[in-house]
Protein backbone atom coordinates (compact mmCIF):
# COMPACT_ATOMS: atom_id res chain seq x y z
CA UNK A 1 0.00 0.00 0.00
CA UNK A 2 2.48 2.25 0.78
CA UNK A 3 4.70 1.71 -2.45
CA UNK A 4 1.20 2.70 -4.17
CA UNK A 5 1.06 5.92 -2.25
CA UNK A 6 4.59 7.00 -2.88
CA UNK A 7 4.35 6.10 -6.74
CA UNK A 8 1.27 7.96 -7.23
CA UNK A 9 2.54 10.78 -5.17
CA UNK A 10 5.48 11.47 -7.29
CA UNK A 11 3.30 10.86 -10.72
CA UNK A 12 0.71 13.53 -9.46
CA UNK A 13 3.51 15.97 -8.44
CA UNK A 14 5.36 15.25 -11.73
CA UNK A 15 2.56 15.07 -14.06
CA UNK A 16 1.00 18.71 -12.50
CA UNK A 17 4.56 20.39 -12.78
CA UNK A 18 4.80 19.01 -16.46
CA UNK A 19 1.57 20.51 -17.47
CA UNK A 20 2.84 23.70 -16.45
CA UNK A 21 5.70 23.87 -17.78
CA UNK A 22 4.51 22.30 -21.18
CA UNK A 23 3.15 25.39 -22.40
CA UNK A 24 6.56 27.67 -22.02
CA UNK A 25 9.04 24.97 -21.86
CA UNK A 26 7.83 21.43 -23.47
CA UNK A 27 11.63 20.16 -23.59
CA UNK A 28 11.77 20.69 -19.63
CA UNK A 29 8.55 18.92 -19.23
CA UNK A 30 9.69 15.99 -21.14
CA UNK A 31 12.98 15.48 -19.01
CA UNK A 32 10.71 15.90 -15.90
CA UNK A 33 8.95 13.45 -16.84
CA UNK A 34 12.00 11.14 -17.77
CA UNK A 35 13.20 11.96 -14.24
CA UNK A 36 9.60 11.19 -12.50
CA UNK A 37 9.72 7.48 -13.97
CA UNK A 38 13.38 6.87 -13.06
CA UNK A 39 12.49 8.20 -9.63
CA UNK A 40 9.52 5.81 -9.50
CA UNK A 41 11.60 2.96 -11.05
CA UNK A 42 14.11 3.19 -8.01
CA UNK A 43 11.05 3.14 -5.37
CA UNK A 44 9.54 -0.31 -7.20
CA UNK A 45 13.33 -1.50 -7.42
CA UNK A 46 13.55 -2.04 -3.51
CA UNK A 47 10.39 -4.45 -3.25
CA UNK A 48 11.77 -6.78 -6.58
CA UNK A 49 13.89 -8.24 -3.58
CA UNK A 50 11.11 -9.95 -2.22
CA UNK A 51 9.64 -11.07 -5.50
CA UNK A 52 13.09 -12.84 -6.42
CA UNK A 53 12.89 -14.12 -3.26
CA UNK A 54 9.95 -15.38 -3.83
CA UNK A 55 10.82 -17.44 -7.26
CA UNK A 56 13.85 -18.73 -5.76
CA UNK A 57 11.83 -20.54 -3.06
CA UNK A 58 9.33 -21.65 -5.66
CA UNK A 59 11.81 -22.82 -7.78
CA UNK A 60 13.54 -25.08 -5.20
CA UNK A 61 10.28 -26.22 -3.65
CA UNK A 62 9.04 -27.38 -6.99
CA UNK A 63 12.51 -29.56 -8.06
CA UNK A 64 12.57 -27.02 -11.65
CA UNK A 65 15.48 -25.48 -12.89
CA UNK A 66 15.41 -21.77 -12.94
CA UNK A 67 15.80 -21.83 -16.52
CA UNK A 68 12.44 -22.33 -16.82
CA UNK A 69 11.37 -19.08 -14.47
CA UNK A 70 14.47 -17.19 -15.91
CA UNK A 71 13.23 -16.21 -19.15
CA UNK A 72 9.37 -15.49 -17.57
CA UNK A 73 11.13 -12.81 -15.46
CA UNK A 74 12.89 -11.05 -17.89
CA UNK A 75 9.94 -11.00 -20.56
CA UNK A 76 7.65 -9.20 -17.41
CA UNK A 77 10.82 -6.59 -17.27
CA UNK A 78 10.90 -6.29 -21.18
CA UNK A 79 7.58 -5.87 -21.42
CA UNK A 80 7.27 -3.05 -18.40
CA UNK A 81 9.91 -1.33 -19.75
CA UNK A 82 8.89 -1.46 -23.32
CA UNK A 83 5.52 0.08 -21.99
CA UNK A 84 7.27 3.31 -20.11
CA UNK A 85 9.48 3.66 -23.56
CA UNK A 86 6.38 3.57 -25.56
CA UNK A 87 4.71 6.09 -23.24
CA UNK A 88 7.58 8.26 -22.91
CA UNK A 89 7.75 8.37 -26.79
CA UNK A 90 4.32 9.08 -27.36
CA UNK A 91 4.62 12.01 -24.70
CA UNK A 92 7.05 13.42 -26.78
CA UNK A 93 4.97 13.04 -29.95
CA UNK A 94 7.46 10.86 -31.61
CA UNK A 95 4.78 7.70 -32.16
CA UNK A 96 7.39 6.49 -34.63
CA UNK A 97 9.78 5.37 -32.37
CA UNK A 98 7.03 4.67 -29.79
CA UNK A 99 6.66 2.05 -32.60
CA UNK A 100 9.44 1.10 -32.84
CA UNK A 101 10.25 0.69 -28.86
CA UNK A 102 6.86 -1.57 -29.20
CA UNK A 103 8.79 -3.92 -31.60
CA UNK A 104 11.77 -4.27 -30.46
CA UNK A 105 10.58 -5.01 -26.77
CA UNK A 106 8.69 -7.67 -28.68
CA UNK A 107 11.79 -9.16 -30.57
CA UNK A 108 13.61 -8.77 -27.22
CA UNK A 109 10.55 -11.32 -25.51
CA UNK A 110 11.15 -13.48 -28.47
CA UNK A 111 14.65 -13.47 -28.07
CA UNK A 112 14.53 -13.97 -24.25
CA UNK A 113 12.02 -16.89 -24.56
CA UNK A 114 13.80 -19.32 -26.64
CA UNK A 115 15.67 -21.40 -24.31
CA UNK A 116 12.61 -22.11 -22.81
CA UNK A 117 10.83 -23.25 -26.15
CA UNK A 118 13.40 -25.51 -26.34
CA UNK A 119 13.31 -26.71 -23.22
CA UNK A 120 9.50 -27.27 -23.95
CA UNK A 121 10.66 -28.58 -27.17
CA UNK A 122 13.43 -31.49 -25.84
CA UNK A 123 10.48 -32.02 -23.22
CA UNK A 124 7.63 -32.89 -25.78
CA UNK A 125 10.84 -34.83 -27.89
CA UNK A 126 11.61 -37.20 -25.01
CA UNK A 127 7.73 -37.89 -24.69
CA UNK A 128 7.51 -39.55 -28.04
Amino acid sequence: MELIVKVTAICLVAALLAVLLKKSNPELAMLLAVAACVAVLTVVMQGLEGIYVFFDELVTWGGLSSDIFSPLLKTVGIALTTRVGTELCKDADENAMASLVEITGAFGAILVCIPLFQAVWEMLRSLI
